[in-house]
């Protein structure tokens, strides 16, 4: 990865491997920190803030204060010991997610994308993991939710070039997970009426462990 300024912040274009996906395992541990260290922890909005329940508008401007805004997000998401977090999610009206999310094989993975859209998968691919699931804007809360095991994800870095990332396991459902959060979704929304219903009971009951915006 050449060494130019803005390499060396943090914001240059990652490596691509030989199909073209994003190489987002390396320096996993550098890169997170300078983001971090810039940012600015902000509280994290909860189901029912209207900000979630709408389509993000799309990133247009890929400068400075998406920049800043991509530092402020992962400076939230260490916080909130997240592994991902989508910019509705500090109440942010556009499609952005970062992520800082290990894969089943433990691989840490550490990106941002803009402008998300989840490619469908050929039916071969679509084997379903039901494992446990839970969300920053739902604290406190667990529920078992089928997901494909396997995503691709293509949009935009923070300086505007095209990308796509792949993730299998845990990633995978991190990806598919933040990219329904920019079109509206969480993930209680996908789940049957009596657990959802369960899962606002657990949060109601619970204690967040990181600041939020309380809902009027």
């Amino acid at each position: 990865m050449a060494q130019q300024e803005t390499d060396q912040q943090g914001y240059g274009p990652l490596p691509v491997d030989d199909e073209g996906f994003v190489v987002d395992t390396e320096d996993c541990e550098e890169r997170e920190r300078t983001y971090r260290e810039r940012g600015t922890s902000r509280p994290i909005t909860v189901v029912g803030n209207p900000v979630l329940h709408k389509e993000c508008k799309d990133v247009t401007e890929f400068g400075e204060d998406l920049a800043r805004l991509v530092d402020d997000m992962f400076a939230s998401q260490r916080t909130a010991e997240g592994v991902g977090l989508a910019a509705n999610q500090i109440g942010v009206d556009l499609k952005v997610f970062v992520y800082d999310c290990p894969d089943d094989e433990g691989v840490r993975h550490v990106g941002v994308v803009c402008n998300p859209v989840l490619e469908e998968l050929p039916p071969e691919r679509r084997a379903l993991d039901d494992s446990n699931e839970g969300c920053l804007s739902v604290p406190t809360a667990y529920a078992s939710l089928a997901r494909p095991d396997y995503a691709v994800v293509r949009g935009r870095d923070v300086r505007g070039n095209a990308i796509k990332v792949r993730g299998t396991g845990y990633f995978a459902r991190c990806l598919q997970h933040e990219t329904d959060h920019l079109y509206g979704y969480l993930y209680i929304d996908r789940l049957s009426k009596r657990d959802r219903k369960d899962a606002l009971r657990q949060m109601a009951e619970g204690t967040p462990r990181y600041p939020v915006v309380p809902n009027d």
